[in-house]
């Protein structure tokens, strides 16, 4: 017989990272809610507020996404700095 992971949603993983956040430990979250170590690790990764210069707040997940982005965009100017390279006539000065 395996056990099956409960799943939760995403409000209660949000509510138990505040919760942490304002003072209760991993163990006590849970030992009250049955989560296990590893989850609550994982959600207060996932879930942790960054507070920016501007007073925006983004999540950790946010920041994944936008280093995910940045990964694409960096790639896409390097081949367009390459097809530049190649399509730019070159004068007889160079």
């Amino acid at each position: 017989m395996s056990k099956v992971s409960p799943r939760y949603t995403e409000e209660f993983k949000k509510s138990v990272v505040s919760l942490y956040h304002n003072g209760k430990t991993q163990s006590q979250l849970h030992e009250e809610y049955g989560v296990s170590p590893s989850a609550l690790a994982r959600w207060i990764k996932a879930y942790s507020e960054v507070k920016l210069d501007d007073n925006t707040v983004i999540t950790a997940r946010q920041v994944k996404a936008l280093q995910k982005r940045n990964a694409l965009l960096e790639e896409e100017n390097i081949i367009l700095k390459k097809a530049i390279a190649i399509f730019t006539p070159h004068s007889d000065k160079d």
